[in-house]
């Protein structure tokens, strides 16, 4: 025990470094590492969105899937796992997607938007908070997702780190199959998604990342549902030295701008980023773990993961194409109903599956 929780400190001093470090040599400013935001990158460089602007396959996403994978196997935690009501689980993804977009950030993005000095993600995190307290209420009262099931065969855990190697190949080579309308692959010149660090930077940093989360089961989500129903605050730890690295970092190399205004991609309508990550919070824990574990669930096999990140990468395309997603002059009208729409459902799904 006292070996995890040291490996969890390292963990979080690591990915607090990396979360300021990959600003410092080309990511977009308090967006080191965000889940939800290069998920969004990655749908667009693929067509699923044409928002221009926020087109790029992130080396991060790759790498936090394929360090998972290239961990669980040799030590025999690779299992091709699933069946727990994939349907439910790919809309889930959706909405817990639709949340972020409406932040403009995960939860991981939220702790690192305050190193940063960006106080918008306090009212974020509040809300995220927020969430898992309702989430934990439906865990209480019996909600399940159904038990999942264990293949033989470990073709089935493999299609997402294989679709992640097809990402890599698309990154480096970018073909284009049809020169005069443009793509499949889209990079932005532009906007957050011409910002990035050079390719073997970006997958180190994830695939560091990823494996060490793998070890440590680090989960923001599932941290706080720890702390409120055992009391145990391993997982939280982690997230404190991601915070307290990456805070002395953005000091140092002159990153920290304290302030709820001018933030970079952030707004301040402070009842919309409370609501969005609110959302976040709830979906995670009917999903059994926010952004980041899913894709770290995903390299391990478990289809289920899988299925939740092909709904966050639907929900990304979707956002953007429905005028979902917020920018910093504010959220949209549309992405505003969605959000409330999406917590709705979210509750219904979490009142509806349970035990009886």
């Amino acid at each position: 025990m006292r070996n995890q929780k040291g490996l969890i400190i390292i963990t979080g001093a690591v990915i607090g470094l990396f979360g300021a470090l990959l600003v410092k040599y080309g990511n977009p400013a308090n967006m080191g590492y965000c889940i939800a935001c290069f998920i969004r990158d990655t749908a667009g460089a693929i067509g699923l969105h044409r928002t221009n602007t926020v087109q790029y396959i992130r080396p991060e996403i790759i790498g936090f899937v394929l360090g998972s994978f290239f961990v669980a196997l040799p030590a025999r935690e690779f299992k091709s796992r699933g069946g727990s009501a994939p349907t439910i689980r790919f809309l889930l993804g959706m909405l817990m997607m639709f949340g972020a977009m409406m932040f403009l950030g995960c939860p991981l993005r939220a702790v690192l938007r305050i190193a940063g000095g960006d106080l918008n993600g306090l009212i974020g995190l509040a809300g995220f908070v927020v969430g898992i307290l309702i989430g934990i209420e439906f865990l209480k009262r019996g909600f399940n997702l159904g038990r999942a099931t264990v293949s033989l065969s470990k073709i089935g855990g493999s299609i997402l780190p294989g679709i992640m190697l097809l990402l890599l190949i698309f990154l480096v080579m970018a073909p284009m199959f049809n020169p005069k309308a443009g793509g499949p692959i889209f990079f932005s010149t532009e906007g957050p998604g011409s910002k990035h660090v050079p390719i073997l930077l970006g997958l180190v940093a994830g695939l560091i990342g990823g494996a060490l989360a793998q070890r440590t089961r680090l989960c923001l989500s599932g941290g706080f549902r720890d702390f409120f129903l055992i009391r145990d605050t391993s997982l939280l730890m982690g997230y404190a030295l991601i915070f307290l690295v990456a805070l002395g970092l953005n000091l140092y190399w002159g990153q920290f701008h304290l302030g709820f205004t001018n933030q970079p991609i952030a707004h301040s309508w402070h009842l919309w980023n409370f609501l969005g990550l609110l959302l976040v919070g709830l979906t995670a824990v009917l999903l059994g773990g926010c952004p980041l574990r899913q894709l770290i669930l995903s390299g391990e096999g478990d289809l289920d993961a899988g299925t939740t990140v092909l709904g966050m990468i639907i929900g990304a395309g979707m956002a953007h194409n429905f005028m979902l997603a917020s920018s910093p002059a504010g959220p949209t009208v549309y992405g505003q109903i969605a959000v409330v729409c999406g917590i709705i459902i979210a509750m219904i799904i979490g009142w509806q599956c349970r035990e009886e």
